[in-house]
């Protein structure tokens, strides 16, 4: 398998390019700030990719329990190579596995912009989660500006093609409140908008 037929998550991840590096390790800082003080003892990463994130939390000791979710069963056998104390179940976000109130805070980290229906998915994180929800989306314009002048995606002016959604900040807070998800801090490790929501 070449590098362009791998996962495109894990190609991010695994980047050399040190601006890809430190926008990414920035992002992982930032999100560990914002996670730390909520004292959560269970944690799903809904969407969880190969576990990169969930790997971040085990490296910064939070969550005494930490499961992912993951639809993409190549996704998943790779997580299980680079990460095998990782727990990762193959699901959808649609139908996450779990009883309601199952877990302290839910992650969802760059996913929604990949969904069809974000308000069945947030509808479903929000049924499992007993008090908190993490996302992430990249901060559009911003990120396919971003993309462009670095010369990615340039044929689609800089959109990345499994990008359904473009969240500006603005767009992400509205359908988060729509949902019943009360917005507690909005905080922008470029190119990304990070929101910390309450049930």
């Amino acid at each position: 398998m070449t590098k362009t037929q791998l996962p495109t998550n894990l190609v991010k991840h695994t980047s050399k390019n040190p601006i890809q590096k430190f926008l990414i390790g920035n992002f992982f800082s930032t999100l560990i700030s914002l996670i730390k003080p909520l004292n959560a003892d269970s944690i799903l990463d809904a969407g969880c990719g190969e576990g990169f994130t969930m790997n971040k939390l085990r490296e910064n000791g939070l969550g005494k329990k930490i499961e992912g979710v993951e639809y993409s069963k190549e996704s998943i056998d790779f997580g299980k190579k680079l990460f095998p104390n990782l727990t990762i179940k193959q699901g959808s976000v649609y139908d996450l596995p779990y009883k309601d109130n199952s877990f302290d805070l839910i992650i969802c980290t760059e996913v929604l912009e990949h969904l069809e229906s974000p308000t069945k998915a947030l509808k479903e994180m929000l049924r499992v989660s007993n008090k908190y929800l993490v996302i992430s989306v990249p901060n559009e314009p911003l990120f396919m500006l971003s993309n462009f002048l670095r010369g990615k995606n340039l044929s689609r002016f800089g959109n990345d093609p499994g990008h359904v959604n473009h969240w500006s900040p603005w767009s992400l807070k509205k359908i988060l409140k729509q949902n019943g998800i009360k917005v507690k801090k909005i905080i922008f490790p470029f190119p990304w908008t990070l929101i910390l929501g309450e049930k």
